[in-house]
């Protein structure tokens, strides 16, 4: 037993058989559990996790371990790029942000030019020029259906996006792409924020010493560059953190450009509908909101439909989005917007644009304030014109034909009441026939050879000879004029003369006074340009204006006196009480003396009644006037006076072509007629200032009595010096005859 331990009890000790007789045995403990069955998904898996994998497998986990690590790689080049990106984005949001001024109000009008209000002699508007502001307007103050107006049609999540949103860019690439533009071209996705920051030019102001021009300077603005539409973004998000978004409506609702020079909503509403932008209706404020997308297309003074079809989809998209009810569609469909008297007569196109010209620069065509200007301009008058004008062109105009009209309406002081440049009567800008063509006057420029003879002691009894004549022109050989007529009729008055338009008679009586003395007193009358030196004067040779003529006219009608043709009354600047400029009268320098000028309305008076006017005759009215037609027929004029109005018809092409069958007396008397037919309509007749010399001469208070006496006694003084100087001619030939012919024993 020895060898072998035992217990207490001397029982033995065996030490617990582990593991059976043939082989491996699992711990009794586990033992207890070798019938209950394994998880069946655990069997799978332990067998396929033991299963070896195949080539094919191998292979392809190798080929993708460089995708897999450039994945990794870029994935994290990627978020640390974009991690520097945002924070590079943000600082410069936040840099552009601190350049914006903290008072978003400054931003409201930054217009490089200031705009010009013109107002008729009544003081109603009828025309505006330059940038037209036209006040300050808040989007919280504005009507809520022009509010409602922009928003539904510009941007109807501008108060969801931050300043820019992707889904519009990418709906805008989309549709351009599709329509076979450039991704950048035509829709541009731009939220009205967007819009605001290129109506700023992106902060960058107006420099003259840079920018050749303010067009050049706005399409620098308007340019699509990617480059340009990234800084555009970053403007936007610096305004979105700047600025409310009401803050930013405001400034685009003040800033954007609405056509016929409109800049903002409150401008255009006064433009087209004569209210103010916080009382337009719905269908008034579709309309203005339809003028962001096309202005000049769109504007109501060009195409008032166009307009109006434009409106109905605004105000579809307002319906579609909730900011109308279908009772106020359909009323605001069923009454569309219509134009302001002051807009739907576009009147005084040509007179606006002469003002501009004429005015002072600084104030009317460079001007950096808003002007008003009150006129001489008179609506009534204008439209008068406007008929008479339309009716005969349409009657007595064969169709196809390109003769040019212009005509000017004037007061005997030089006001000009209305002027039309052309036969286009409502253009606005185009060439002004009116002030800027120069033409020959043909015989409208007589009346001041006669004028020379009246200033010089002749009365319109007074004789001259109607006969052939011939005249030595150094350079130019023999100047032979022949009267229209092609014959003479001998001894005839100056009355007859003028009359009839004698042409040879005309001649005589020019070189008789002298054609210094002619062309001096042309020149005083207002006849600026170069005047022809020989005898072809006393004939309209020269070229002057139709405003030039019609206010040397004036100045016959008013007594003799200079007439500066003026249209500007006063000037002021918007906001203040004192004008800068005012103009009383365009009345100057005595040209003539009063019983001259009276002599010379009476010989006028009857070119209407009996010799080539008689066309212009208006009934019981007294009507002075002269008919004018150049050489070839190329220009035609008319240009005659009542007591009251002085009005100068012009016709011919503007490429010199020849009239056909077109004389002063024929369609310009008739234009002429019909313009005083409709301005004479209420008023009443009053006799013509002319002194007819065969009866007595009326009675004239004392200081006439005066200073006729005086400018009588000036005119002895010129007689007297004219006869010595023929007594000294007809001595110094006596004394050449005698010493000749021997005489002198």
């Amino acid at each position: 037993m020895s060898g072998k331990n035992t217990g207490k009890g001397g029982k033995r000790i065996v030490a617990e058989r582990r593991y059976p007789a043939g082989g491996t045995a699992k711990p009794a403990a586990k033992k207890r559990h070798m019938n209950k069955p394994k998880p069946a998904a655990r069997k799978t898996t332990r067998r396929k996790a033991n299963k070896p994998r195949g080539p094919f497998r191998r292979l392809l986990g190798w080929l993708m371990l460089p995708f897999v690590w450039l994945f990794r790689l870029i994935w994290k080049i990627t978020w640390r790029v974009s991690l520097v990106g945002a924070v590079i984005l943000a600082a410069t949001v936040l840099y552009v942000a601190s350049t914006l001024p903290n008072d978003y109000r400054t931003l409201v009008d930054q217009r490089a030019r200031g705009s010009v209000t013109l107002l008729d002699r009544e003081g109603q508007v009828f025309a505006w020029r330059g940038d037209q502001f036209g006040g300050m307007i808040t989007a919280g103050t504005v009507s809520m259906h022009l509010h409602n107006a922009v928003v539904a049609t510009e941007d109807k999540r501008f108060y969801r996006h931050f300043g820019i949103s992707p889904r519009g860019i990418a709906s805008a690439v989309w549709i351009n792409t599709q329509a076979g533009r450039g991704p950048l071209s035509g829709n541009g996705g731009s939220t009205i924020t967007q819009q605001t920051a290129k109506l700023l030019c992106l902060g960058v102001p107006f420099d003259p010493d840079q920018w050749e021009s303010e067009r050049a300077y706005e399409a620098d603005c308007r340019q699509g560059s990617l480059w340009r539409k990234a800084k555009e973004a970053i403007f936007s998000l610096a305004m979105e953190v700047s600025y409310t978004k009401e803050e930013i409506l405001t400034i685009y609702m003040n800033r954007a450009f609405l056509g016929a020079g409109s800049r903002g909503f409150e401008a255009a509403a006064q433009r087209y509908f004569g209210k103010s932008a916080n009382e337009v209706n719905p269908a008034e404020a579709a309309m203005l909101a339809g003028l962001l997308k096309a202005p000049s297309r769109y504007a109501p003074t060009n195409s008032l439909q166009r307009a109006r079809d434009r409106g109905e989809t605004v105000l579809k998209l307002m319906q579609d989005q909730g900011y109308l009810s279908d009772t106020q569609h359909a009323a605001a469909v069923a009454n569309p917007a219509s134009l302001s008297s002051a807009a739907a007569a576009e009147a005084g196109g040509y007179f606006a644009d002469w003002v501009m010209r004429s005015g002072p620069e600084i104030f009317t065509r460079n001007t950096r304030e808003d002007v008003i200007i009150r006129t001489s301009f008179d609506q009534r008058i204008q439209r008068a014109t406007e008929e008479a004008m339309q009716l005969v062109f349409q009657e007595r105009v064969s169709e196809g034909s390109t003769a040019q009209a212009a005509i000017v309406v004037m007061s005997a002081d030089g006001a000009v009441r209305a002027m039309i440049g052309g036969r286009d009567v409502r253009a606005s800008g185009a060439f002004n026939r009116a002030v800027q063509a120069q033409r020959q006057t043909g015989s409208a420029f007589k009346p001041f050879v006669y004028a020379a003879a009246m200033e010089l002691g002749y009365t319109p009894n007074d004789y001259v000879v109607d006969a052939h004549l011939c005249l030595d022109v150094p350079g130019s050989g023999q100047y032979c004029p022949r009267n229209y007529s092609r014959q003479f009729y001998g001894n005839v008055t100056l009355t007859e003369a003028l009359a009839k338009s004698l042409n040879t008679a005309a001649v005589r009586i020019s070189e008789a006074m002298g054609r210094e003395n002619v062309r001096k007193i042309a020149n005083d009358f207002g006849l600026e340009s170069d005047l022809a030196l020989g005898p072809a004067l006393a004939l309209g040779a020269s070229e002057s204006s139709l405003l030039e003529m019609t206010g040397a006219y004036a100045g016959i009608l008013n007594g003799g006196s200079a007439v500066a043709p003026f249209g500007l009354v006063e000037l002021r600047l918007q906001g203040d009480s004192d004008p800068v400029i005012t103009q009383g009268g365009g009345i100057g320098e005595r040209v003539i003396s009063h019983r001259a000028a009276q002599h010379l309305t009476y010989m006028m008076s009857r070119v209407v009644a009996e010799g080539t006017g008689a066309r212009a005759q208006l009934d019981g009215w007294q009507v002075a006037g002269k008919t004018g037609t150049t050489q070839s027929a190329k220009d035609a004029w008319f240009i005659g006076f009542t007591a009251d109005y002085v009005v100068g018809v012009w016709m011919g092409n503007d490429d010199n072509k020849p009239l056909r069958g077109v004389t002063g007396g024929g369609l310009p008397a008739t234009i002429w007629h019909e313009v005083m037919v409709r301005i004479t309509a209420d008023m009443t007749p009053r006799p013509l200032p002319m002194l007819n010399p065969g009866r007595a001469q009326p009675l004239l208070s004392q200081g006439e009595q005066q200073r006729q006496a005086r400018e009588e006694a000036r005119r002895q003084q010129r007689e007297n010096r004219r006869n010595q100087r023929r007594n000294n001619t007809d001595s110094i030939i006596n004394n050449l005859l005698n010493g000749l012919f021997g005489g002198g024993n």
